[in-house]
């Protein structure tokens, strides 16, 4: 593939912007905010390399789209996808992140941080034991390469890790991988749950209320995609206490809208989508090597795959 003009498209494009001219790199850039792109950009380009777009693009006009993000649902999701455009997505530091991410609300969990800042608040003199990781049971939703990251460190800590994907396929750092569809025989007995799955048709709303209704009071941490979680069955199970927590870190719709119930909930940690947050750098990084890789005929292992959706 040959690959001469490139379109970037980021609210980071001034950055990417300074590190891309920094490396010399002997191609034609066109550096835009989502707001000034025009359909001529689209036109002259080859390749169109996108962070958080809000439009849809006619993508048939380029040859080759980049995602500077890991997910690539606002590209694929409920769209039909021109068959002869290659589609690729950031692979970086997004496991280690995800990890670091979902290790620490669980070490906050096992550590009673609530309880004794309650107890320090009362003034109250209360003895509470700490739990240990190795004795907690944990579910990934999503053994990919942030799923599979993130049961390697936790596991590191003894926890018993277990995955549930589309194939059920057998992972290291897993001690069991089941298939969507055979995880219930799970659910009831692990700690904590953690969804790292991309958005697909398959996976909207797949945490609905039969998922949550199994839980016995399980910490759910979501950093996979926000409209893969039934907000008012997370709701439900929470004030039933089927969910002892809920940090979410995605949503159905962002930023999350004011008068959404679950900014007021008790039992509710929010953050703005930045578990896995894209440094300039590594979104570079990551496009030159896949830029690379494409003009040297070379496979690519950020190639998403059409058909089933990352």
């Amino acid at each position: 593939m040959n690959i001469n003009n490139i379109v970037v498209v980021s609210p980071m494009h001034n950055e990417i912007k300074t590190i891309i001219n920094n490396r010399n790199l002997a191609y034609n850039f066109r550096f835009l905010p989502e707001e000034k792109v025009t359909t001529s950009d689209l036109e002259w380009a080859d390749a169109f390399v996108a962070f958080n777009t809000k439009k849809d693009y006619d993508y048939s006009q380029v040859r080759w789209v980049h995602s500077l993000g890991a997910g690539v649902d606002r590209f694929l999701f409920k769209k039909k996808w021109p068959e002869d455009v290659l589609l690729t997505r950031t692979v970086c530091s997004f496991g280690q992140r995800i990890a670091e991410y979902c290790l620490s609300y669980i070490l906050k969990d096992v550590q009673f941080h609530d309880s004794f800042q309650q107890l320090q608040t009362n003034k109250t003199w209360e003895p509470i034991t700490p739990r240990l990781l190795s004795e907690q049971k944990v579910m990934i939703f999503g053994t990919g390469e942030i799923g599979q990251k993130t049961a390697e460190v936790l596991s590191t800590f003894g926890i018993e890790v277990y995955g549930v994907s589309l194939s059920g396929k057998n992972k290291a750092y897993f001690k069991e991988v089941l298939p969507v569809g055979s995880h219930e025989k799970r659910l009831g007995e692990v700690n904590y749950v953690i969804n790292t799955l991309p958005l697909t048709e398959k996976t909207e709303k797949l945490f609905d209320r039969q998922i949550f209704h199994s839980l016995s009071n399980a910490g759910f941490i979501n950093v996979g995609r926000g409209a893969s979680v039934d907000e008012e069955a997370l709701l439900e199970a929470l004030d039933r206490k089927h969910v002892k927590f809920a940090v979410l870190d995605v949503f159905t719709v962002e930023p999350l809208p004011q008068e959404h119930p679950l900014w007021g909930h008790p039992s509710v940690t929010i953050t703005p989508h930045i578990s896995a947050v894209t440094t300039p750098d590594e979104g570079v990084d990551c496009f030159v090597d896949t830029l690379r890789n494409i003009e040297a005929g070379n496979s690519l292992r950020n190639q998403v795959n059409i058909s089933k959706g990352f």
